[in-house]
């Protein structure tokens, strides 16, 4: 072993660092450990050697097993393998790990005044990093990490394994630990406190067909070979909970070794929302007797009950109780609270009896998922010791959060989220489609309302989700840390650590890129009448996004060095290129279908091309599971995300529905038009004459418009194309057409009559086809930031507004969230409602009219619920100093249908039904805050009704994203 680098080579040696990157620390802490000396610094590896690590044999079996994980990291990391020892012997340095009362090691340095430790006894899940001079007899230096538990001293381990250069995602997603053949520690005291989450977990559900085929070709079946690779993860992460998978399987008898490993490792294992008593639903359906009915066989159910708990009676957990039907349904039609509380009150005896006598020191919680919160709402209670377990709507947005006074129960309150879910109204499991800012904004909520007991998510197969779950891990551990604003931190961190500092940016800026096209909609909910192809180049838009984060993904799957690709794959390009041709699939799907009503030639194209998407889906689907990673992942990527009809998956990927036609021989010329579905010429005697939106020399998409010239025949047509007035610019005056071709209509703006003006442009073919297109221009060119085009005023909330704080509250920014990137919300300290609409903090929004009218003002808000007992979540609006005009706009959500469609599409619009008359001129839009946890996305005035897009009228602004590629 190497003595401490002499003092006279570090500041040469800190020079050469500044060329070499860094050693990344866990997301969001200091850095301790380096390749390159500096001053104070001490060899952890070096020349050859590298520092012992030791652990006492008297400390947890969790904590000397991820001691020995510390061993081999080091070891993967230097090439050196390090010695491992359970007492200390001379040497230069080492590592010292162990538990606070019950390490012999971590103890006899406490004892000598070598680590002040008063800090952390007593705490939960804490632990001190120390470099501590001669802590032995014959040692130099030791890097301590001291735990106050046995997790604690788990998580510091793993921090230094982190730092070392090993990712927590080195074995489930292939990254590669960063190489190098020398460490050193910087001269620290780090304590880190309890985590602001007490229990932090994830749960696997919905495992089958992927998960359920994987670990059985991998490992047999779910058995505590498959768990200790997950248990080692969620330890990794800095999570301490799991709910195990249990869709045909039951944890604790699929193999006996599992729940016993669990506990050494050292994480708390319960069972899901609808499996009381540490029982799998599973066990029930092989052992049990008579109907899943309290009422009608309460001896037989208070027996099965009791084996179980006794059973895990030695081990951590975490007892669900509560009852609901027979495979997770409704117990039954009528919400019996009465059969409720008896079945409560029997499931503590049966505690009380077989675990502890005080049966408030057994952790346990109920979870109020669907109906159940119903109970809770209408009167039933469970004890103060027992955690509220409240629920999202398992599309990620918050149902029901503390009051003050259920704040002050002493088994407190958690969350149980969702990233996967099998239900209305459609299912959702193949790929993350959760940008972090949803669930940060969401959880951010729980935290600040006194949700700090048990977070636990519903990630599915986990490998797809790999970024949300170690950022809800994350943010569970430090709230504090991650606000909005640090987002974009946390992804160049992450991207930075798995394939160092040279494209994180680019690849953070790659994941949130797909996710948040994801949030648009879901890659299983994307249908052919998704995105528009006729209204704002919407589909164009889409798919040229995608492309963008295809190309660049490409590029930088290229540029990394190879031991990087198989990671980057998984975690990065495969979800970009998967969801890609999802859109892709159903754009050509839809122009498919137009272009047949159409009678355009190039139907069949489209159809064709529909068709190479859906073989490109099956060809990256088998890529993924047998021709990468020499095959590790295989049916990882067996889900089913096309063809959905219903809530439920479909039984296999089924294309859209496509048209073939038959083309005539003879060639004529047809015509389409920007906003509409329709082809002339026409027969159609109800089909109006063709007309261009709106061009206006305003900023925005809307400077421009599009005319499809197209044949209807297998041969070429000649065409001709005549504006009626010298303004009027179009790409082409001829040509030749045998597919189709797009032209471009512009104005020109110094030619073109101030006000409005009117023209047509004439499109006739040698056949003696004649079709006039009627143009219309606004030539008005306002510097005022915001302002009216073809109908309709779009505001994005954080750009020309003006904040005006009130009683020490304000809207704040969201930024990279939701659909469009950009959203207000209140700020993170208020919990308490402005009653009185107009008294609260508002947002100012200058804009200009040109031509003005009768009104109607939309707000498009994140689909978040009514989290607050006793009203919804309310908004107000004024214009121009008018009366606030109010919205509750999740009063009624469960009703008409309003839910399914405003958590499919991400989003809910409101639409104030009074109509304001504006003049030409300038306005003002104000913004009152009344509810927290309102999130305000976009604000429109709309002269005439909203555009049939999924995206919305362009924001004049920013225009399609497309062109900002």
């Amino acid at each position: 072993m190497a003595a401490p680098i002499p003092s006279w080579t570090i500041a040469l040696a800190a020079c050469l660092a500044l060329a070499a990157p860094p050693v990344r620390a866990a997301l969001g802490d200091k850095q301790i450990i380096f390749d390159n000396p500096a001053a104070d610094s001490t060899a952890l590896a070096t020349g050859g050697a590298c520092a012992p690590v030791w652990a006492s044999a008297n400390d947890w079996p969790g904590v000397t097993r991820a001691a020995h994980d510390l061993q081999a990291d080091l070891g993967r990391v230097t090439d050196i393998q390090p010695a491992f020892a359970s007492a200390a012997s001379p040497c230069p340095m080492a590592i010292v790990a162990g538990t606070l009362g019950r390490s012999a090691l971590i103890d006899d340095l406490a004892a000598r005044g070598k680590i002040d430790v008063s800090a952390l006894r007593g705490k939960w899940e804490s632990f001190l990093i120390q470099v501590v001079d001669k802590p032995f007899g014959g040692v130099a230096r030791a890097l301590v990490i001291a735990g106050s538990d046995k997790r604690g001293s788990i998580y510091g381990i793993y921090e230094i394994s982190q730092q070392a250069g090993v990712s927590p995602w080195y074995w489930w997603a292939d990254v590669p630990p960063r190489k190098s053949p020398s460490l050193y520690v910087a001269p620290v005291r780090w304590l880190e406190d309890p985590p602001s989450v007490k229990y932090r977990g994830i749960f696997l559900n919905d495992e089958a067909p992927a998960l359920a085929g994987w670990a059985k070709e991998k490992f047999g079946g779910f058995n505590h070979r498959f768990y200790a690779k997950v248990f080692e993860l969620i330890l990794r992460l800095r999570g301490n909970y799991l709910w195990p998978a249990m869709w045909d399987n039951a944890f604790n008898e699929d193999d006996p070794e599992n729940p016993r490993l669990a506990d050494e490792y050292g994480v708390v294992m319960g069972t899901s929302h609808h499996e009381p008593m540490l029982r799998a639903q599973q066990e029930w359906k092989r052992h049990g007797t008579g109907p899943w009915n309290f009422d009608k066989n309460e001896a037989e159910l208070e027996k099965f009950w009791a084996e179980g708990v006794r059973r895990n009676r030695d081990y951590e957990s975490i007892i669900t109780i509560g009852m609901r039907g027979d495979g997770d349904m409704p117990m039954s039609e009528k919400e019996n609270i009465g059969l409720l509380e008896r079945i409560v009150a029997e499931q503590r005896r049966i505690i009380s009896r077989e675990v502890n006598p005080d049966v408030t020191k057994v952790p346990q919680l109920w979870a109020l998922y669907k109906e159940v919160q119903g109970y809770f709402e209408k009167g039933m209670r469970v004890p103060d010791d027992v955690t509220l377990l409240w629920c999202d709507d398992n599309w990620g947005n918050i149902r029901r959060l503390p009051t003050p006074a259920e704040r002050s129960r002493s088994g407190g309150a958690g969350i149980y989220y969702h990233f996967d879910y099998v239900g209305g109204p459609r299912s959702y499991k193949w790929l993350n489609t959760y940008p972090i800012s949803k669930v940060q904004e969401q959880m951010d909520l729980a935290w600040r309302f006194g949700d700090d007991r048990i977070w636990i998510v519903n990630v599915g197969d986990l490998k797809p989700m790999e970024f949300p779950i170690e950022f809800f891990l994350s943010f569970a551990w430090r709230p504090d840390r991650w606000t909005n604003d640090k987002l974009g931190e946390f992804g160049e961190d992450w991207a930075a650590r798995e394939f160092g500092p040279g494209h994180a940016g680019e690849i953070a800026s790659l994941v949130d890129g797909y996710t948040r096209l994801n949030g648009i909609r879901k890659p299983e909910h994307v249908a052919p009448e998704t995105f528009s192809i006729t209204n704002n180049l919407e589909a164009e838009d889409i798919a040229g996004q995608w492309e963008g984060l295809r190309e660049k993904g490409e590029k930088i799957f290229q540029d990394l060095a190879p031991q990087y690709r198989d990671a980057f794959y998984q975690l990065v390009l495969y979800p970009i290129k998967a969801c890609a041709v999802v859109a892709d699939l159903n754009i050509a799907a839809a122009r498919n279908r137009l272009y047949a009503v159409q009678g355009r030639a190039t139907t069949n194209l489209w159809e064709q091309r529909a068709r190479d998407y859906f073989s490109e889906d099956a060809a990256l689907t088998k890529f993924w599971n047998t021709g990468f990673a020499g095959g590790k992942w295989d049916h990882f990527m067996d889900q089913t995300h096309l063809g959905y009809t219903t809530w439920q998956e479909p039984v296999a990927n089924a294309i859209p529905a496509i048209t073939e036609i038959q083309v005539p021989a003879k060639a004529t010329l047809g015509v389409s038009v920007e906003g509409s579905p329709d082809a002339w010429p026409t027969d159609n005697v109800s089909i109006p004459p063709p007309a261009l939106p709106e061009l206006d020399a305003g900023r925005g998409g809307a400077q421009s418009a599009w005319i499809d010239v197209f044949s209807r025949g297998a041969g070429a047509v000649e065409y001709r194309v005549v504006p009626s007035v010298p303004w009027i610019h179009v790409t082409t005056g001829a040509g030749s057409v045998t597919r189709e071709e797009r032209l471009r209509v512009t104005a020109d703006w110094q030619e073109a009559p101030k006000g409005i003006s009117t023209g047509a442009i004439d499109v006739t073919s040698s056949f003696g086809v004649r079709v006039q297109v009627s143009v219309r221009a606004l030539n008005d060119t306002s510097s005022i930031p915001v302002q009216e085009l073809r109908g309709h005023v779009v505001i994005n909330p954080l750009l020309g507004g003006q904040s005006v704080p009130s009683r020490g509250h304000a809207w704040v920014p969201l930024h990279d969230f939701g659909r469009w990137g950009d959203a207000v919300t209140s700020d993170r300290h208020l919990t308490q409602s402005f009653e009185e609409p107009g008294s609260g903090p508002s947002y100012t929004y200058p804009f200009w009219v040109v031509k003005g009218g009768e009104a109607t003002i939309g707000v498009a808000l994140a689909p978040t619920l009514n989290f607050m007992p006793g009203h919804g979540l309310r908004f107000a609006v004024t214009v121009d100093g008018g009366a606030p005009m109010v919205d509750d706009y999740v009063a009624n959500v469960g009703g008409g249908g309003a839910w399914p469609v405003s958590v499919m599409n991400g989003i809910r619009w409101v639409h104030f039904p009074a109509k304001v008359s504006l003049a030409p001129g300038r306005h003002e839009l104000r913004l009152w805050m009344i509810d927290p946890g309102v999130v305000i996305e976009r604000l429109t005035v709309d002269f005439k009704a909203p555009d049939q897009t999924q995206l919305g009228s362009p924001d004049p602004l920013v225009g399609p994203r497309s062109t900002l590629q």
